[in-house]
């Protein structure tokens, strides 16, 4: 399987990741990727940028290297009723908002509560693309409600491939959703979720764990951008 854009990508703003714009297009082009997307941590992290790094992404080329780049944010969802720490206004300007919940920005209840009610909450919010890395165990969701409202309103549930290092105690839910997904036919996207260039585009054990469930190729939604572009179409357009 190939996939030819990777959505979740983080530069040196976010301060506990080491690589520049520059360095992950520049690995990009090497592994012969159409797109990427920056996708720094909304402001609510102790390590995101400010929020004026968002608003200045204009700055950067559409492309670069023969590789797309995609303008984007990685939100927090602050708590169970799916509010997120970043301005709609702003939002509206970038192509790809994946949401997540992270431990330090999460107002949530005791971990293991069930957070059905989080996921569809931001899934609500017209402004987010992706359903960030959902596995983890400390905050589960019933799958059913929250994957068929991603596929009514064409949104994409991630497969992080970070998760299977750096998270080992999600594998088992990343699989499980994955399941899911291609039982009820929703889309995803698998991504990297670089901290660092050299992930760029590394799907290794995501890629391997779909195959081994026989996940269908048709519901990777960045497997190509123009796959991706075609996805999203009725709720935004990427140039």
């Amino acid at each position: 399987m190939k996939i030819l854009t990777d959505l979740h990508c983080h530069t040196v703003a976010s301060t506990h990741a080491y690589s520049t714009v520059k360095e992950l297009l520049e690995v990009a082009r090497d592994r012969g990727l159409e797109a990427i997307a920056v996708t720094d941590h909304g402001v609510e992290l102790p390590d995101a940028p400010h929020l004026w790094h968002f608003v200045n992404l204009t700055c950067l080329p559409e492309a670069m290297y023969g590789v797309r780049l995609l303008r984007g944010c990685e939100v927090n969802i602050l708590d169970e009723e799916g509010h997120i720490d970043m301005p709609e206004a702003l939002l509206g300007k970038l192509d790809i908002v994946v949401a997540s919940i992270h431990t330090p920005a999460f107002s949530g209840t005791e971990p293991g509560k069930d957070q059905t009610r989080a996921y569809l909450g931001v899934l609500e919010n017209p402004y987010v693309d992706i359903i960030g890395h959902s596995g983890n165990p400390k905050y589960p969701y019933k799958y059913d409600p929250v994957l068929l409202k991603a596929k009514q309103l064409h949104k994409l549930i991630e497969i992080n491939a970070h998760s299977f290092a750096a998270r080992p105690q999600n594998v088992e839910n990343c699989r499980n959703i994955a399941l899911r997904c291609k039982e009820l036919g929703v889309g995803v996207a698998v991504n990297s979720d670089a901290h660092f260039c050299g992930k760029v585009g590394a799907y290794g054990p995501a890629v391997e764990m779909l195959a081994e469930i026989g996940f269908p190729e048709e519901l990777v939604m960045n497997r190509s951008l123009d796959v991706l572009r075609e996805y999203l179409k009725d709720r935004k357009t990427i140039c």
